[in-house]
């Protein structure tokens, strides 16, 4: 063999609100329909939630990202130092706010971080990848507003959602 490439993890990581119910059932549902355990999980607002972006965006040199910094893919993934849907918070540091997939050095976002979740679930959700002929404005406009609303429609808690002792090593921290 010539040359080494870096191991890819053996699962997909999840970024999520941790504070939404929305989100925290979303884990727990992608949890129940995903027993080969092909993700792992991590609140946005954690260090280790922190950590994973970081990596995904700093890292591996992936030639399969050829965004912009900054810019968004219209297949959904993106890299460099400004990920969509991210936010300030009140120091002005970055702060993602929107549902996310890592995959490696590749990083999916709303809608398509969505699609490629149920893609990898048990029968019958990934049927629902199909819905990724919809444009994706179309779709992210769908997620943006469930996004705006989620706390309204299915509340907040007051720190981030723990993880049961069945599942504990399913999350990263």
């Amino acid at each position: 063999m010539t040359g080494h490439t870096k191991p890819q993890p053996e699962y997909d990581i999840i970024l999520f609100d941790g504070n939404c119910m929305l989100c925290s059932r979303i884990v727990r549902f992608v949890i129940h329909f995903d027993p080969k355990k092909r993700f792992r999980f991590a609140a946005l607002a954690s260090e280790a939630g922190h950590d994973v972006l970081e990596r995904a965006l700093a890292g591996g040199g992936s030639t399969q990202l050829h965004a912009q910094p900054g810019r968004s893919r219209s297949n959904g993934d993106v890299t460099g130092a400004v990920v969509p849907g991210t936010e300030r918070d009140r120091t002005g540091a970055a702060r993602p706010d929107t549902f996310m997939l890592v995959r490696g050095s590749r990083i999916y976002v709303k809608s398509r971080a969505g699609l490629e979740v149920v893609r990898r679930l048990r029968a019958p959700w990934p049927l629902l990848y199909a819905l990724i002929v919809i444009p994706r404005p179309l779709r992210d406009r769908v997620y943006d507003y469930i996004a705006r609303n989620r706390y309204r429609w299915f509340g907040q808690y007051d720190s981030c959602m723990l993880p049961t002792p069945d599942n504990k090593e399913r999350f990263i921290e």
